[in-house]
């Protein structure tokens, strides 16, 4: 064994430590994700974070998620701006009031239509995000994780990215 090897008893506090700060964590959350929290869940968790490695995953799932919306919230944006130009342009080309507002009520239309399908397009995208989030975690291990589109389920996922999240920030006893 190497010095830098955890004893067996060292191990044992660590995963104590966890399992007790993943209780209180679970203890704060409304009923009805408790009840998709048993001890057993947290326990083997607990367990899986005695390996840092879970932590970077979470982390750089974290990072691509982040960014991954702060491009497709870009997205979102250009359309809009495109939607103001297009607008302006459509109105610079009529003269009466009554021809400006009939163009204005169309282009509306058509660009709530075009904002809408916009909106489905890059939710469509978050949700293929979180599937391969699922997957990636599944395969690590990670119990609690497993492809859903329950949203029941997803915010129990997300409650337990979010401990592992706070865990990783916390002092642990070696």
């Amino acid at each position: 064994m190497e010095p830098s090897d955890p004893s067996p008893e060292d191990l044992q506090r660590k995963l104590y430590f966890l399992v007790e700060q993943l209780q209180n964590m679970a203890g704060t959350l409304p009923p009805k994700y408790q009840m998709r929290l048993p001890y057993e869940l947290l326990s083997g968790l607990a367990n899986c974070l005695l390996n840092d490695t879970i932590f970077e995953i979470v982390k750089g799932l974290m990072e691509i998620q982040h960014v991954t919306e702060k491009h497709l919230f870009q997205q979102r944006l250009q359309l809009i701006n495109q939607q103001k130009i297009e607008l302006q342009e459509a109105m610079e080309n009529y003269v009466t009031d009554e021809d400006k507002l009939t163009a204005r009520i169309a282009l509306e239309a058509k660009h709530r239509e075009e904002l809408k399908q916009t909106d489905m397009k890059l939710v469509m995208q978050l949700d293929k995000k979180v599937t391969d989030q699922q997957s990636i975690l599944e395969k690590a291990g990670v119990p609690g994780f497993f492809e859903t589109n329950n949203p029941t389920d997803i915010q129990v996922q997300m409650r337990l990215c979010d401990f592992i999240i706070r865990v990783s920030k916390m002092e642990i006893p070696s």
